[in-house]
């Protein structure tokens, strides 16, 4: 197996979006009005050359993400609290054709989340199966999913996905799974925070043998997940630091490479291998008050 790394331009957003300061609804508050902004993050995807086809994470961002009118300026978070940089050279069909890899042969994509910097690309993947959690998509096709910043009116007409919903099957502190190959090596598990139905991705067994945890937006970096820093968009704070602290665990137990979608050392950690060896967090995941997990399910 093979995984690749494409970057799919760049997001600038809010500090206080990557360190998030209040609680609830004013924490929200913060982000827009921070006036610091953080460096030029990365809009990651990937693509595993997978024994039983080429599989890709998320489709990350649309160049037409960075001219005024594609997302919606109505919408505080679009015209306050985000900068896109997007070429029509940086979406993930041109570099997956510079990869000598054609879109039309990937056979499966799997979304962690439904925001538009993970869907943008999925206009290159029609003939593929697309997989994406039930109850994330039931919330991003409504009028509460606008509130909360999904963007369902730029989805491809076509877009129908295959719609999951994860099976009572514990994988280590994660209480819920989801085996997406027949091999049994990549794995949904629910990472809710980010939004309410987050998933992240576990590939067993992958290149050199190593194991990667595709986080999503499950954490903004690697160092912000060990610190258990809040997410400043996360609405629930106990159900976020929950799946911090599931990845905490889960990467104290199996020696990984977490790769988040906005993390710049993602891309240096992937080529070299570098897993996270985890020691005592500078700053503990504080135990929630609820659980939250998706339904159970039947297989695929």
């Amino acid at each position: 197996m093979r995984v690749h790394t494409i970057q799919t331009g760049t997001l600038t957003l809010k500090q206080r979006q990557l360190r998030g300061e209040g609680r609830g609804i004013k924490r929200g508050i913060n982000v827009l009005r921070d006036p610091a902004w953080s460096e030029a993050l990365p809009v990651h995807a990937w693509v595993i050359e997978h024994p039983e086809g080429l599989i890709v994470v998320d489709t990350g961002a649309a160049a037409a993400s960075s001219k005024p009118g594609y997302l919606p300026r109505w919408h505080p978070y679009f015209r306050w609290g985000l900068r896109a940089s997007v070429t029509p050279e940086d979406e993930i069909g041109p570099q997956l054709e510079a990869r000598g890899i054609r879109p039309s042969d990937v056979s499966c994509v799997i979304l962690t989340h439904l925001h538009p910097d993970h869907v943008g690309g999925l206009h290159y993947f029609r003939n593929a199966q697309i997989l994406v959690s039930w109850d994330e998509y039931m919330l991003a096709s409504g009028l509460r999913g606008r509130l909360l910043g999904y963007v369902p009116e730029r989805w491809p007409a076509w877009f129908a996905p295959s719609l999951v919903q994860l099976r009572p099957e514990p994988v280590g502190p994660f209480p819920e799974s989801l085996p997406v190959t027949r091999a049994g090596d990549l794995l949904l598990v629910p990472t809710p925070g980010h939004t309410a139905h987050h998933l992240s991705l576990i590939l067993k067994g992958g290149p050199e043998e190593r194991t990667h945890f595709f986080a999503g937006d499950a954490c903004y970096s690697q160092d912000l997940m060990l610190d258990g820093t809040m997410d400043g968009l996360a609405l629930r704070e106990d159900i976020y630091l929950e799946s911090v602290g599931r990845i905490q665990r889960y990467l104290s137990e199996v020696p990984a490479i977490l790769l988040p979608s906005h993390d710049p050392a993602s891309l240096e950690r992937l080529p070299n291998g570098r897993r996270v060896r985890r020691g005592p967090a500078r700053k503990a995941a504080r135990k929630p008050s609820a659980r939250h997990s998706l339904p159970d399910a039947s297989s695929l």
